[in-house]
């Protein structure tokens, strides 16, 4: 880009965000410029932080006559590279993080609409404090926010019960590459008036629209929850017990999650102020969460008789009920921190697969011999949503190996093997942290060319100029 187009597209950006909203500093755009894991450095030619969604439109309206590439941004913590522009310096960021403001609680028809720079944790401050319940829980929900959530159809441990982003929102606003504005924020739970086209901006990273505001459901807040940890024979085990949960429990069932013993110590060992609700160490462990709307303490004798059901059966071999709601939070602190101590660890190969349940632990046996033969001393951290098929495999460096050498040697070759085997048994490669770089280039592997053909003329039909978050998601153009 040359000298004149870009002041003409700085001066443009300022006249339409204001002086303060953009920021040119190289030093105050590095921190917009690097992803959460430090893993993806770019450059930016301006970082904009645009108030309301006209101030979105006409920043990529802007750009797009002057065919200057836009990356839209949320909260930053993407693990997959998706939200940082590439090193050439030619992109603007455009970060939602002013657009803050919950628009709407509705408790008749039991939605929330909000604009897409709220972060999650301010979401379900706002149902909870209407009494709702809005159940996206992720564990960076203090610092990611709703439209990054949108972007990526983020799911983590409540989908088992109640679905993925796609399932909770019933309308979108968006800003389309040319900077139309696409809308349907109507809080409609049936529509039939052609192709539900909010879904096209759901899960595509910001390569078709920059989301701005969403209508999203709201559940009735659960007045009883129980909570144990349970150590478990094996995944098996563990899959097992889920059936006998879902058997005797029903649709209390809101979180089954999986963790390893690696992973479990690696938090403790990063956090000393916790422990382990556990006596003795275990192999593999489950946190069961139920939730209902009956009284306090009602779902005790429920989750006792899963308990019970899964001893009888050999299954459960030890467990650790919550006797309080500060108990049940440090259970839950324990399961939401292993992903940042990785992040203070470093050397995590970053797996995120979904399996048919049915298949999930004969892979994850498979998955971890053929890791051990590739890295024999690496820490195996497996954890994540069994209950609805999501497992988050990170194979982790050895204890006091460089974090740079471990990644450089493993992740290419052990992140292959995991993501085949995950394909070979009908599985998929990105189930809740999409694509971004990370994945990108794998997709010509695991789709068939007649899905990368629908996915780039859908590209190209919406950004024939491929402006917005270019050389993401898709893989080299078909």
């Amino acid at each position: 880009m040359d000298a004149p187009t870009s002041t003409a597209v700085i001066e443009g950006l300022r006249a339409i965000v204001g002086e303060k909203a953009c920021i040119e500093a190289p030093g105050d755009m590095q921190p917009f410029a690097t992803d959460y894991r430090k893993l993806y450095h770019g450059k930016a030619l301006a970082v904009v932080l645009p108030a309301s969604t006209q101030e979105v439109a006409g920043v990529v309206a802007l750009c797009a006559a002057h065919k200057v590439p836009v990356v839209p941004q949320g909260g930053n913590t993407s693990l997959m590279g998706g939200a940082v522009p590439d090193a050439s310096g030619r992109a603007v960021i455009l970060n939602l993080r002013r657009m803050n403001k919950v628009l709407e609680v509705d408790t008749v028809n039991d939605t929330l609409t909000l604009q897409a720079g709220v972060t999650l944790q301010a979401a379900r401050a706002a149902a909870e404090d209407a009494s709702r319940l809005f159940p996206l829980r992720i564990g960076s929900e203090g610092s990611c926010q709703i439209g990054g959530n949108l972007s990526t159809n983020a799911g983590g441990t409540a989908v088992l019960r109640y679905g993925n982003m796609r399932d909770l929102t019933l309308g979108i606003e968006a800003v389309l590459p040319d900077g139309r504005i696409f809308s349907s924020l109507r809080g409609l739970r049936k529509d039939n008036t052609g192709y539900d086209l909010k879904q096209l901006f759901i899960g595509s990273e910001g390569t078709l629209g920059i989301i701005t505001a969403a209508v999203l459901k709201l559940m009735p807040l659960p007045r009883a929850t129980a909570v144990a940890l349970v150590a478990v024979q094996s995944p098996h085990a563990a899959v097992q017990l889920l059936t006998e949960a879902k058997r005797i429990a029903g649709q209390a069932v809101t979180a089954f999650e999986l963790i390893s013993a690696p992973a479990l110590a690696l938090v403790l060992e990063s956090m000393p102020q916790l422990r382990s609700p556990l006596a003795d160490a275990h192999g593999w462990m489950v946190l069961i969460e139920l939730s209902s709307g009956g009284e306090p303490g009602s779902l005790d004798a429920t989750l006792l008789s899963v308990l019970e059901e899964g001893m009888a059966q050999g299954l459960v071999l030890d467990a650790a009920v919550a006797a309080s709601g500060a108990d049940a939070q440090n259970f839950w602190r324990i399961r939401e921190e292993i992903s940042d101590a990785q992040t203070r660890e470093g050397g995590s190969i970053k797996c995120d697969i979904s399996i048919p349940l049915s298949k999930i632990a004969d892979f994850i046996a498979e998955a971890s011999a053929a890791v051990l033969a590739l890295a024999p001393d690496a820490r195996m951290v497996i954890y994540g949503h069994m209950g609805d098929g999501n497992v988050h495999f990170n194979p982790l460096k050895p204890k006091g190996a460089s974090s740079a050498q471990f990644l450089e040697a493993n992740y290419a070759r052990v992140s292959h093997a995991v993501d085949g085997l995950a394909h070979r048994q009908n599985g998929s490669i990105s189930a809740e942290h999409g694509v971004g770089v990370a994945k990108r280039d794998d997709l010509s592997a695991y789709k068939s060319e007649v899905e990368l053909e629908l996915m780039w003329q859908i590209k190209r039909a919406l950004d024939p100029d491929n402006l917005l978050n270019p050389a993401k998601v898709l893989p080299q153009a078909a």
